[in-house]
């Protein structure tokens, strides 16, 4: 009956899928259908990227020397108005579409003035696709578009992408007065959340503004606008560089002390690729290195950036070679070795870039890479050449680093060895789970032994490991590599883990899909939890980005009225539960876990617990100072069952922010954390000391 009832099936589904089955999606449907494909997303960074679709298009204008100015305005609403003063878009009648050539790019995809090469007006662009602003139409509930052009202001309309009228002139205007103003609300049909982020937003046009000299950028925030009298005060910040790369590189590296304080710099065409470079080094470990294909960001890098390595590793090893820095027993220097403490925007504009993705984050072309290293291997030796005691700074910071990188790798294979050798006990105190398969096993990473103990005895044994820390942990912002893998409370975390660390990292090796930092909800909690994500965040980055980092969310309290439990992770929980137990803060038995008072005060305090117990209708407030201080029971129903705990995973929206926010906290320079404290300790409330 089986078989015979599964042949019926496949008869019906055959006779069913003809012509009529598939779907063809018009005009920007697909857009809407699909909106992934062409902003990268429905959340905040797809949300971020229509205006980046939109201003581009003004940078565009910049580039091929038409526009001088961009704004932007955050209208109440989250509605969005970009404003540049270019040629504006054409408005006559498009010969193909025969239709306005403004609705002709509002309405259809890959329909732009950038695919012509010299004849289309444009001789570079980052608008490659030609779907930018089609793709914003379609994705918002409603578009304006304002264009002032041969004297006249013209206007059109659009609902969710298909124009509510002609192209129309609703005014005049001066004849050189020129240029466009796209205006939309985000459709909240289509993205999870329409409210704009300001600094994001900031963040992008400032580095815009660095890519493109001489080209001002503003953008005001007018969501919440105070009316002062006949003005009004609103967020709001202008961008304009005359030295372009060279002082987003300064501003990269503000604060740090430089190896060159000079950076290089040069800006020069060849084989038809114009490559705009500057760099500089600095004391820190880490690397900022910001590549753009026609001011288009380009995150995961591409040919212009393997063309730059590849070069910068070449000239740096010839110098030191031919000025006798490296001797003739010393190993070349790797590209490794000259990323930590280098600080690099790459920019290069072609004719026809091919990215990957309508997102842009990789570059493809492979004619940039030869171009791109043929100007740094000249350029960058005849820079090292004028400027000597930069040039040796330079060698001689990369040389520390291979030297660390050398010691990182005997100490690395020393831990990994280590870790062989102690076969399934694995290391330290760790109590492993069961399971063996990684996708269901979690880490707890526990703070102190006490607690540790509590976790161990409350934990489902057969997917939760726990790892008690042991000894003071290293902070990694000032460390090198190899007195990572020494250090005594960080080396069984790597072993752990399992997935090795520096050059050797696999995340295949995995062996818990779940790391979850649980540590005490004060000061000193935190400062802890801060060395961790330190930790993940320079040596096991990618462990954050794919989503395998969380931190633990332990109640604050514990209220008891009678038989009835609940538990209140912040204050707005104890309040919440107190109304819904009938009574207010102040009509509460509060006790503090691990404070006994004594003597006089401990009798004063008892018959005040008795009066306000009498009050609460015994209602009694338990404050939890540690994990230790709650029974396994406790632990594991507040804070480790799947089905009941709170938790938050740790996740990189900005990784430039992420990395700044890091240095500044944790890194070697004092003078910037200390006025970071001044500036924000007034607004620091409830500190527990």
């Amino acid at each position: 009956m089986a078989a015979k009832k599964t042949s019926k099936k496949a008869t019906t589904t055959k006779k069913t899928y003809g012509a009529s089955s598939i779907q063809v999606l018009e005009g920007l449907d697909p857009v809407r259908k699909r909106p992934g494909m062409y902003i990268g997303g429905t959340g905040l960074t797809g949300l971020h990227h229509m205006i980046w679709e939109v201003v581009d298009n003004a940078i565009d204008e910049a580039m091929a020397g038409h526009a001088t100015a961009c704004e932007v305005k955050i209208l109440p609403g989250n509605i969005i108005q970009v404003t540049d003063n270019g040629r504006g878009i054409p408005v006559d009648k498009h010969p193909t579409t025969k239709k306005s050539t403004l609705e002709t790019v509002l309405t259809i995809l890959h329909a732009g003035g950038k695919f012509g090469g010299e004849d289309s007006g444009y001789k570079v662009s980052g608008g490659l696709h030609g779907v930018g602003v089609s793709v914003v139409n379609a994705l918002s509930e409603w578009t304006i578009a304002e264009v002032k052009r041969d004297g006249k202001l013209h206007k059109q309309e659009y609902k969710r992408g298909k124009p509510k009228g002609p192209v129309k002139a609703v005014g005049k205007c001066k004849k050189d007065d020129t240029g466009t103003t796209i205006t939309f609300k985000p459709d909240d049909e289509i993205f999870e959340d329409t409210t704009f982020n300001f600094d994001t937003i900031v963040k992008h046009l400032r580095n815009q503004a660095y890519l493109t000299k001489a080209f001002r950028i503003s953008i005001q925030d007018l969501r919440q606008v105070i009316d002062e009298g006949d003005s009004y005060k609103a967020k709001r910040h202008g961008f304009y560089f005359d030295a372009g790369i060279i002082s987003f590189v300064k501003f990269l590296n503000r604060g740090k002390t430089t190896k060159n304080s000079i950076p290089f710099y040069v800006e020069k065409t060849t084989d038809d690729v114009a490559v705009e470079i500057s760099l500089q080094y600095t004391d820190s470990f880490t690397e900022k290195l910001h590549a753009f294909a026609n001011n288009v960001a380009n995150p995961d890098g591409g040919t212009h950036v393997a063309g730059f390595r590849a070069a910068l590793t070449r000239t740096l090893n010839n110098y030191a070679r031919k000025n006798n820095i490296l001797k003739e027993k010393d190993d070349n220097l790797t590209a490794d070795d000259m990323r930590e403490g280098l600080t690099c925007v790459l920019n290069v504009k072609i004719a026809d870039p091919q990215f990957e993705g309508q997102t842009k984050g990789k570059l493809n072309n492979v004619e940039v890479r030869g171009a791109v290293a043929s100007v740094v291997n000249e350029e960058l030796t005849e820079y090292l050449e004028q400027n000597p005691k930069d040039a040796k700074a330079i060698i001689e910071k990369c040389l520390l680093t291979a030297r660390a990188r050398t010691a990182a790798r005997a100490a690395k294979d020393a831990v990994l060895r280590k870790g062989a050798l102690e076969g399934m006990t694995l290391p330290g105190k760790l109590s492993d789970c069961s399971t063996r398969k990684a996708e269901d096993a979690e880490l707890y990473i526990v703070e102190g032994d006490s607690a540790g103990g509590s976790a161990k005895q409350g934990r489902d044994r057969h997917f939760q490991a726990i790892l008690p820390l042991r000894g003071k942990l290293v902070n990694v912002e000032k460390t090198t590599l190899d007195k990572i893998v020494k250090a005594d409370s960080l080396k069984p975390m790597i072993i752990a883990l399992g997935v090795g660390i520096g050059e050797a990292l696999n995340l295949d090796k995995l062996r818990y899909h779940k790391i979850i930092l649980m540590a005490d909800a004060d000061v000193d909690g935190s400062h802890i939890r801060t060395l961790l994500l330190t930790f993940f965040f320079r040596q096991f980055r990618e462990l954050i980005e794919k989503g395998h980092v969380y931190i633990a969310q332990p109640p604050l309290y514990q209220i008891k009225k009678g038989k009835q439990i609940e538990y209140a992770y912040i204050e707005e929980d104890k309040t919440r539960i107190l109304k819904e137990m009938g009574v207010s803060d102040d009509e509460v038995s509060e006790e503090v876990e691990g404070e006994e008072p004594d003597g006089a005060a401990q009798d004063l305090q008892a018959e005040e617990t008795q009066e306000k117990k009498a009050k609460s209708k015994k209602v009694n407030i338990q404050r939890y100072k540690g994990l230790g201080e709650m029974n396994p029971e406790q632990l594991w129903e507040t804070t480790m069952d799947p089905s009941t705990r709170k938790m938050m995973q740790v996740t990189i929206e900005d990784a430039e922010a992420a990395e700044n926010v890091f240095e500044l906290l944790m890194g070697a320079e004092v003078a910037p954390r200390k006025h970071f404290i001044q500036t924000h300790a007034k607004s620091v409330e409830n500190i527990d000391v």
